[in-house]
């Protein structure tokens, strides 16, 4: 697995901030922290890997403020840069519900890079790197680590709720049973909500 090293993840996502400065920056040190917390309990999950995961899954919004657009911008970013497992969490970490109609927001992708992203999620086995960075995204706040339920309704007071969003949030609810039993723990307790 080729990615970047925590010194060259924290300069890319440094470098994101200063062309799109935001409260995703935050949110990405945030998933970052919850990742690393999780990971420690995995015997399966590289530590450092989990934590750059986190750091980056959202580097498309280095591009400016878009919707689902991000998502695009940060595959062809990190395939750009050859670290191709990056790119691939870029794509999967909205979508722990494999349907690209549960995100919630506007699809503010071409209709190539909408069946890109299609292509992508039904031909791609999730892997637990993408199931834990799915789960952090969804631990993430701008101002720190937080309940599930929380996270999932702030995301629905900016962006908007769809027919999907049910399946999407009993996605997310079974990522955080599924992390429980190989942590051994309450993930919450992990990262300290």
């Amino acid at each position: 697995m080729k990615i970047p090293t925590i010194v060259e993840a924290e300069k890319l996502l440094n470098e994101a901030e200063q062309r799109n400065p935001g409260a995703w920056i935050s949110h990405s040190k945030t998933a970052a922290f919850c990742a690393k917390a999780i990971s420690e309990r995995c015997d399966n999950l590289d530590v450092e890997t989990a934590y750059v995961f986190g750091l980056l899954h959202d580097i498309g919004r280095r591009e400016g403020v878009t919707d689902m657009r991000h998502i695009i911008d940060g595959y062809h970013f990190m395939t750009s840069l050859g670290f191709d497992d990056c790119a691939r969490i870029c794509l999967t970490h909205s979508f722990p519900y494999k349907d690209i109609r549960s995100y919630n927001g506007q699809n503010d992708c071409t209709g190539d890079e909408t069946e890109f992203i299609k292509r992508f999620l039904d031909n791609t086995e999730y892997d637990d790197y993408d199931r834990m960075i799915q789960l952090c995204d969804a631990l993430a706040l701008p101002d720190g680590a937080t309940y599930i339920e929380k996270r999932l309704v702030d995301v629905v007071m900016r962006r908007g709720f769809n027919d999907l969003t049910i399946s999407k949030w009993k996605a997310f609810l079974e990522l955080k049973v599924y992390f429980d039993k190989k942590t051994e723990t309450d993930i919450y307790k992990l990262i300290g909500v």
